[in-house]
């Protein structure tokens, strides 16, 4: 009887998803294609037609599918035959996830369309009904619609069902658990969207009609505004009696109106799904006194209320004074022999003044009794502090506006406190030719001149270019230069060497005998037995010429700001696939030039060099005296020490043997460029760039994915799926021929992201993240990111103990411990950027989210920055204290977000630079 029962529930899942997929079927062949044809564009917009059948053809494939194996299922049945496998199989998929979310956020605009079609044009109607005519089940269009949304509960229950009859040793059992696990997540983000969706699109259309009620309201709608109630109330006015009003309380807003109680035509949105007949008086008509940020307005109360009347009192006082003052001087100008009729005129006026003010306050002293259906409002505006006093109908209206008024500014503040950023400025860049789009960008961690520098790459796929914009005192452009004929994919920033000798200035004429302190060390003791008068000490001096040894303060993270820049072009995207095309080399990596074409000299040639520049000393060198010549210990330079002289008049202690070794170049940072033809180009300044002349250029095998800085290594994976580990030796900078090379893909699955994790080095593969140690390039650890294998990690980024990541195409972020590998959390990105985009066109927000996923992530400042195709920026709080809430920036986008990178601020910067 149970297996019985078994094939029962089975066969009831044939009949229902055969019917099921009939109904999108007829959506498909009955509805959307025929509307569809060139010819009957005239029954409806083509736009509207997208929206109305937004996700059905990815709805239809799907289930097709599923379709079939269950017919093969019902068809091959035996007692131990299994169904949970297929159901688990089915609904584990994110992309399936993603087509209903994406269908139950669109079925409000859906049906808008629908109704906004059937008004623009009759014959629309006409379709509609034959349509449904002709259909089997002679099914309205409305009725299909809602097939979807009702689907996945039936899921549920028919699982539920199979759970019941399918005894615990069935193999299908752990399978059915899983499934209907699976299902109800499934379904619960479908409810949570569909409700989230509900509510967007009815705040965003009550604000919308609330707006066309008000006559002068405009621009009332924003992304994240919601209606919360209204009252009706009496200004109680020092001059002009009292006035009827109505105040409209918004989550950000307080807006103040005339009232008129006469029913008359009002205009009406001709979008309106929902009214606001349910939640304002519509019979009555508005005109807008003021509306003002709920920020700029409190209510006072209490000890307030005693020091405002106090204080007016104080007024009526000093106007007495100044009455009685004014009474005496009129009376002695009635002495002036002179004609004085001008200043009667004067003493007049101000005595008409006086007591018009005076009247003022006395009839607001008298009104600020405050019987306890009366509230004051106070403002800071400008010019001053503004009050207002209004009376409700009775005290239990007051008390409950006062609670709601109260509690919308405190999670306007609790919003604000989350670290909200401040939208500084929009820089264009110059395209050089058509097409050009954001690529990746890095600041720059090298000399003093170009540590606030940002490096952004763009390209056509033909040409790289880079743009050097400069935060010095503002953000601005010095330069666009085209430096390779390829997509640029990826840049890093890589610190030169620490340096392990101490450096010191050299004197000036006029401090001569001034003692110099080592960089970064915030203060030196006196140097021990050395006398001021002491003379010079015989010391081996060597100048090599062409060395770039320079001086830099340690860069304290502690006290600077840090600014996070964003990019966006307008232009749609679908980056190419790196080509696996590319002629294999015979070793991965190859030099092609330095410092233009030049070659680097051997240590041979560079002693001799050395010899020969200190017999062109120039005349204007100081031999180190005085307390130059001994360190802090007293010991002479000549006891097997020596001191090297850069070119930029700096010195480096150390043997004789370690200075005629060390590589210049070492010690400076560089940035590595990564292109689509397999190059890495790597330049040691912006001043190298500006001249064209890269330090290295490597070719490899394949284009080059990501490039990364950890433990004195650079890391690049290459699209064949090969991984790279560039070293250097000390005291000299990267050699290309000194490098470890590693097989963690393939060319269909190559390393997508790389990022530094407590010291260890995560890889994204497909949707998995491979843990190396990056000592011995070992794996330790493989972590699974989703069920679907064909997406794969695009964006990874650290915070403190966790990691979050991110996979293509896809709009949801994880959260992940970074030791024990835990799934911490996870986050929806489509509810926000619905609520930013709910005053769009249709169009644009259907189009939006249709294809919505995340681009770009950053961690900054306690703040997880998510970069959107949509445009929109989000942020969430990282810290333990803050509440996991996704945050839209009021500042978009057109196109999709392409880069998030912070920089530091310089100490100079000034955050008030004027805006354009």
């Amino acid at each position: 009887p149970g297996q019985d029962m078994r094939k029962h529930v089975i066969m009831t899942l044939l009949d229902t998803e055969q019917s099921y997929v009939e109904s999108l079927r007829t959506l498909m062949q009955g509805y959307m294609k025929p509307l569809k044809q060139p010819e009957n564009s005239v029954l409806c917009d083509p736009s509207l037609v997208d929206e109305i059948f937004d996700q059905i053809p990815e709805l239809l494939e799907h289930h097709e599918q599923f379709l079939e194996q269950i017919h093969d299922c019902v068809q091959n049945w035996h007692e131990k035959q299994k169904v949970g496998d297929l159901l688990v199989q089915s609904f584990s998929k994110d992309v399936l996830v993603n087509i209903y979310s994406a269908y139950i956020d669109n079925f409000l605009n859906a049906k808008d369309a629908v109704r906004i079609a059937k008004e623009a044009r009759p014959a629309f109607i006409k379709f509609l009904e034959q349509s449904m005519r002709e259909n089997k089940e002679k099914q309205a269009l409305s009725d299909l619609m809602i097939k979807p949304v009702q689907r996945i509960p039936r899921y549920e229950l028919l699982v539920k069902d199979l759970l019941k009859h399918t005894p615990e040793d069935h193999p299908d059992h752990p399978y059915l658990i899983d499934a209907q696990r699976n299902i109800k997540q499934v379904a619960e983000r479908i409810n949570k969207g569909m409700k989230s969706a509900e509510e967007v699109e009815r705040n965003a259309r009550i604000v919308q009609e609330i707006e066309s009620h008000i006559e002068g309201m405009e621009d009332l709608q924003a992304p994240l505004r919601r209606f919360l109630r209204q009252e009706m109330v009496v200004e109680v006015k020092a001059v002009g009696g009292k006035k009827d009003r109505s105040f409209f309380l918004f989550t950000d807003l307080l807006v103040c109106t005339t009232l008129k109680r006469k029913s008359g035509s009002l205009r009406r949105s001709s979008m309106s799904l929902y009214t606001a007949a349910s939640v304002i008086d519509t019979a009555s008509k508005y005109k807008l006194l003021w509306k003002l940020p709920l920020e700029d307005v409190d209510i006072v109360k209490g000890a307030s209320q005693a020091t405002n009347r106090e204080s007016i009192q104080k007024s009526i006082s000093r106007l007495d004074e100044d009455l009685s003052t004014l009474g005496q001087v009129s009376k002695l100008a009635e002495t002036l022999s002179f004609p004085h009729q001008s200043l009667d005129d004067i003493i007049k006026d101000l005595m008409a003044a006086i007591h018009r003010e005076l009247a003022e306050k006395q009839s607001l002293s008298f009104s600020m009794a405050f019987p306890p259906n009366k509230v004051e409002l106070t403002t800071t505006k400008a010019d001053g502090t503004e009050s207002f006093i209004f009376e409700f109908p009775n005290p239990d209206a007051r008390l409950s506006f006062e609670q709601a008024f109260e509690d919308a500014k405190k999670k306007l503040a609790s919003s604000k406190n989350c670290l909200d950023p401040e939208f500084l400025k929009a820089i264009p860049i110059m395209k050089t030719r058509s097409g050009m789009q954001f690529s990746c960008a890095s600041p720059s961690h090298g000399s003093p001149e170009s540590s606030h520098e940002v490096w952004v790459c763009n390209s056509d796929g033909y040409v790289g270019q880079v743009c050097l914009l400069s935060i010095r005192k503002e953000p601005t452009v010095e330069a666009c230069i085209a430096v390779c004929s390829a997509r640029i994919l990826c840049i890093a920033s890589v610190p030169g060497l620490k340096r392990t000798y101490s450096c010191f200035f050299p004197p000036s004429p006029c401090h001569s005998r001034e003692r110099a302190e080592p960089v970064g060390s915030p203060s030196s003791e006196a140097m021990p037995g050395q006398s001021e008068d002491a003379g010079p000490q015989p010391c081996l001096h060597i100048s090599i010429s062409g060395s770039s040894l320079e001086l830099s303060e340690p860069v304290d993270g502690g006290n600077r700001e840090l600014v996070p820049f964003d990019s966006d072009d307008t232009d749609d995207e679908s980056s190419p696939s790196p080509s696996g095309t590319l002629q294999s080399q015979a070793s991965h990596s190859t030099i092609s030039s330095s410092f233009g074409n030049e070659e680097i000299p051997s240590c041979k040639e560079a002693t001799a060099e050395t010899t020969s520049s200190e017999e062109e000393q120039e005349p204007g060198f100081m031999p180190i005296t005085g307390t130059y010549g001994q360190n802090r210990h007293g010991e002479s330079p000549t006891d097997g020490r020596a001191l090297r002289r850069s070119s930029r008049g700096s010195f480096t202690r150390g043997s004789l043997e370690d200075l005629l070794s060390l590589d210049p170049e070492a010690h400076q940072s560089s940035m590595w460029l990564g292109t689509e033809d397999g190059c890495i180009h790597v330049y040691q300044s912006s001043d190298n760039i500006r001249n064209r002349k890269n330090s290295m250029k490597m070719q490899h095998a394949a284009a080059v994915m990501c490039i990364l800085y950890l433990d004195n290594q650079v890391f690049v994976s290459l699209a064949n799926g090969e991984l790279i580990a560039y070293q250097r030796e000390a005291g000299h900078f990267w050699d290309p021929q000194n490098s470890k090379s590693l097989s963690l893909g393939s060319p269909g699955s190559p390393i997508t992201k790389m990022v530094a994790v407590a010291g260890k080095l995560w890889c994204g593969c497909q949707n998995r993240v491979i843990i190396l140690n990056t000592t011995t390039l070992a794996q330790e650890h493989t972590l699974q990111v989703g069920q679907d294998g064909g997406r794969s990690v695009t964006c990874m980024v650290s915070a403190g103990t966790g990691v979050w990541v991110a996979l293509q195409s896809s709009a949801q972020v994880r959260l992940y411990h970074a030791t024990s590998y835990d799934q911490l959390a996870e986050a929806d990105i489509t509810p926000p950027v619905h609520k930013m985009l709910a005053g769009s066109d249709a169009i644009i927000r259907q189009h939006k989210a249709a294809c919505l996923r995340i681009t770009a992530l950053l961690v900054c400042k306690d703040l997880l920055w998510i970069g959107t195709s949509a445009g929109v920026v989000l942020t969430l709080a990282v810290s333990p204290k803050a509440a996991p809430t996704l945050v839209g920036l009021s500042q978009g986008h057109t196109g999709h977000v392409r880069f998030l990178t912070a920089i530091e601020l310089p100490d100079g910067f000034d955050v008030l630079f004027p805006l354009p």
